[in-house]
């Protein structure tokens, strides 16, 4: 009986860590029967239970495949969202090369925002620029970035056809 104990908790550890990690949004875990029952919850815990009961029991998976539980028929992930689902775990290296203006994690982000590669010298250049426009400081998040990367895409006319979200 322990171990199953000990197995449940350390199962509901993992599958709620994106929820714990991410606790700026009000809602960071998806759709489904664990995010209709804590809707309208703040905080770390009503997230962990929420994403813990999506991934338990599978209701997550059910509710995309069968458009129930508030998950959205024909659902999208939108450029913002691939751009900061990108810039999150690399924004560290994204940082050091938007201030050269060059590198390989600038390189991959064109890649996941699709810029042409006769746009990618205006790209590099205009994060480069407005570097500290996109990233105001050490704590900015990756929303935060995405959301003035954008700002600074939008901006410019060259490259303002990649600001569309």
């Amino acid at each position: 009986m322990k171990k199953l104990v000990i197995c449940a908790l350390a199962f509901g550890l993992i599958a709620s860590g994106d929820a714990v990690a991410q606790t700026r949004a009000p809602n960071n875990v998806g759709c489904g029967l664990g995010s209709m029952v804590w809707e309208g919850s703040e905080g770390v815990f009503p997230q962990v239970f929420a994403a813990t009961t999506n991934g338990t029991f599978g209701t997550q998976t059910f509710g995309i495949s069968s458009e129930t539980s508030g998950c959205a028929p024909n659902g999208k992930v939108s450029l913002n969202q691939r751009t900061a689902m990108f810039i999150g775990p690399n924004i560290n290296r994204l940082a050091q090369d938007m201030s050269r203006g060059d590198g390989e994690t600038l390189a991959s982000l064109a890649d996941v925002m699709q810029i042409a590669p006769e746009d990618r010298s205006a790209f590099f250049a205009a994060t480069q620029k407005n570097f500290e426009r996109i990233m105001p400081d050490e704590n900015a998040t990756a929303e935060d970035v995405t959301e003035g990367l954008f700002a600074v895409l939008n901006a410019d006319p060259q490259l303002r056809r990649y600001a569309i979200s």
